[in-house]
């Protein structure tokens, strides 16, 4: 994988990043892979709302002690006094605080990397949208499966038509992590999750299930145009949701269901995803994120994997590996969209790009997730009725 950046600056981008102090999972996640392929290198941030935790965690990670800042204020008033102050920031904090912060990071002309959802309200969104159009600014959102090399392959025969024109699509994401009451439990840390007033209009539907419905749109190249909804939560006395089935229908007609849970018990972050067409099918696992699966009529199947040559050029362009059979998993899943953003910020800048193919999710996707969302809600507070996406 070449490295553009460099071509045209001579060095890496320079990234600030908000949110991520130990023990964050996705912290460490991002880091790796902003810095994977050369073309970000961490150089400020603002690790925790806690001023003191921040610039414990920020030079634990090894930054600077001066670039370890209190509050996202701070952070970009003092990058912006900088000749070599940061070009781009990664938001991967709680939902509440999304939208002020991309609002924040874009107004000062950063470029942003941002974890799902975009925020918690589809009016911001529409509004964080229309500003980033108006600034230049580059955002781009972690949806993090689509940069698996496979699912990119998946897309590419998809929309080749190798399986015929697609009639069905079957998503799931199923997690176990609150099968339990853990919103009793210590861990506090993750505690923002369970409280509806941070962690937004429903759990379930802006932590994963915004993934699973960016999959099947990703994939098939077709957006969707209703739901029919059954949102609510499988442990008594939970005040978020946890679980979601959803009927839907994208455009051209395609049927398909997504059902996404994180109180799954026993279940370890499951996603499966399955493309049905007139002439055969395909299917990925996140457990052998690493292979894709095709069906055809006849009964054959064949199992592809990473690394081949004779893979299409959106998984050429996503993998690393040098010899098939050595394992990428989400780290370089993430690196990947962290390389489309180099690329998008390159093309504002007049820069040449890397040439692969532009596949990292933007803000047009993190809309979309929140309108999927918000209809969701209004399908199954109808008892299911079927309920349209607007543009």
């Amino acid at each position: 994988m070449t490295n553009p950046v460099f071509a045209a600056l001579g060095r890496p981008f320079r990234l600030g990043i908000v949110g991520g102090a130990p023990p964050s999972m996705i912290g460490p996640v991002h880091r790796i892979a902003a810095s994977m392929d050369q073309c970000f290198t961490l150089a400020a941030g603002v690790l925790s709302s806690r001023p003191e935790r921040s610039r414990a965690a920020g030079v634990a990670v090894g930054l600077v002690e001066s670039r370890c800042y209190g509050t996202v204020e701070d952070l970009i008033a003092g990058e912006r006094a900088r000749d070599d102050g940061i070009e781009a920031v990664a938001i991967i904090t709680p939902n509440d605080s999304h939208a002020r912060y991309l609002k924040l990071a874009i107004s000062a002309g950063l470029d942003v990397m941002i974890e799902k959802p975009l925020c918690n309200d589809l009016g911001d969104a529409k509004t964080l949208r229309e500003l980033a159009a108006s600034t230049g600014c580059a955002v781009a959102v972690t949806h993090t499966y689509s940069g698996y090399p496979m699912v990119r392959e998946m897309r590419a025969r998809c929309l080749a038509g190798e399986i015929g024109a697609v009639r069905l699509v079957q998503v799931e994401y199923l997690a176990g992590g609150l099968a339990t009451a853990v919103e009793l439990g210590p861990d506090g840390h993750q505690r923002w999750r369970l409280q509806p007033e941070r962690s937004g209009p429903s759990l379930v539907l802006g932590d994963i299930g915004t993934h699973a419905h960016h999959l099947v749109s990703f994939v098939t190249g077709q957006p969707f145009e209703t739901v029919s909804a059954d949102v609510g939560a499988l442990h008594p006395g939970r005040k978020v949701h946890d679980v979601a089935q959803v009927r839907f229908r994208l455009a051209g007609g395609i049927r398909g269901q997504l059902d996404v849970c994180n109180a799954a018990a026993g279940m370890s972050n499951h996603i499966g995803l399955r493309v049905y067409g007139e002439t055969g099918h395909m299917e990925w696992l996140h457990r052998r994120h690493n292979e894709l699966a095709i069906a055809s009529l006849n009964g054959e199947v064949r199992v592809i994997a990473a690394g081949q040559p004779m893979l299409t050029a959106d998984a050429q362009h996503s993998s690393r590996l040098l010899h098939p059979g050595h394992p990428e998993g989400l780290h370089e899943a993430v690196a990947n969209l962290y390389c489309g953003l180099a690329d998008m910020m390159l093309a504002r800048r007049g820069h040449a790009t890397s040439g692969a193919p532009r596949l990292v999710p933007t803000i047009d996707d993190g809309v979309a997730g929140l309108a999927f969302v918000m209809a969701c809600l209004e399908s199954s507070a109808r008892d299911g009725a079927a309920v349209f996406l607007g543009s």
